[in-house]
């Protein structure tokens, strides 16, 4: 599958980092990364835009990148426990080690209904004072709260060795709508 290219805005161009292309445009950013030592760094970078009440929704086929995007996520958040995989748990909390918020990280791969199959996750009660990560989210969470950050991570499918991945950050809602997410791409 392809990743859809971000607005374009004239007057502006996508250019050439270190870590890789990207197109911006307002609350959406289009980047591309070229190892799991970037989408690491990726996280890292977007966990310097985070704070209590965010919910973060990752999407993206299997091997994507999505638990080593929340990696980067928990070390720039600076939480205690190693960020891994939630999917036979379902959910983990993951708290601060200093002043920030806590990782709640979530992976609804295994839940097939909406919000009303997670609400024993209590994410709602947990979602003012963390920072929430659900993979897998799509269809599941967006009832909790109009103003979330939407990642999907594309990438090359079958049998292939191709690290690549193109990642797609769109912030919804008023929360989103001032922040500038082109200091991800840098």
């Amino acid at each position: 599958m392809e990743a859809p290219a971000a607005p374009h805005v004239p007057g502006e161009s996508g250019a050439s980092e270190s870590s890789g292309s990207f197109e911006s445009s307002g609350s959406s950013l289009q980047i591309t990364v070229q190892s799991p030592d970037q989408m690491l760094e990726l996280g890292r970078r977007l966990a310097k835009l985070l704070r209590a009440g965010d919910l973060v929704m990752l999407n993206g086929e299997l091997g994507a990148g999505k638990t080593t995007l929340t990696r980067g996520l928990g070390e720039g958040l600076g939480v205690r426990g190693a960020v891994t995989s939630p999917t036979f748990v379902i959910a983990r909390v993951h708290p601060s080690l200093g002043e920030g918020p806590p990782l709640v990280h979530v992976d609804a791969y295994r839940l097939g209904g909406g919000l009303d199959e997670m609400e024993d996750l209590d994410l709602d009660v947990s979602l003012p004072d963390s920072v929430i990560v659900v993979e897998w989210g799509e269809g599941k969470v967006e009832e909790l709260t109009d103003d979330r950050l939407n990642v999907v991570i594309h990438r090359a499918v079958g049998d292939t060795t191709d690290e690549v991945r193109h990642v797609t950050v769109t912030g919804l809602g008023e929360r989103w709508a001032s922040v500038e997410l082109g200091v991800l791409s840098a």
